[in-house]
């Protein structure tokens, strides 16, 4: 998967807040994301970031 810093992506799964729209911060072992409408900073493991992706906005 192609993903960058700074891309914004459509999560299949939604966020407690009902967001799933997420900024990408960081990249590695684990993404860190952002979410679009409470502003909640998550640390996520790559895999379960690349399985979950819906499309990249």
């Amino acid at each position: 998967m192609n993903v960058n810093v700074g891309d914004r992506v459509e999560m299949k799964k939604q966020h407690p807040c009902g967001g799933n729209i997420f900024t990408i911060l960081r990249i590695g072992m684990d993404f860190k994301i952002r979410c679009e409408k409470c502003g909640r900073e998550v640390m996520v493991p790559r895999n379960k970031i690349e399985k979950n992706i819906r499309r990249i906005i």
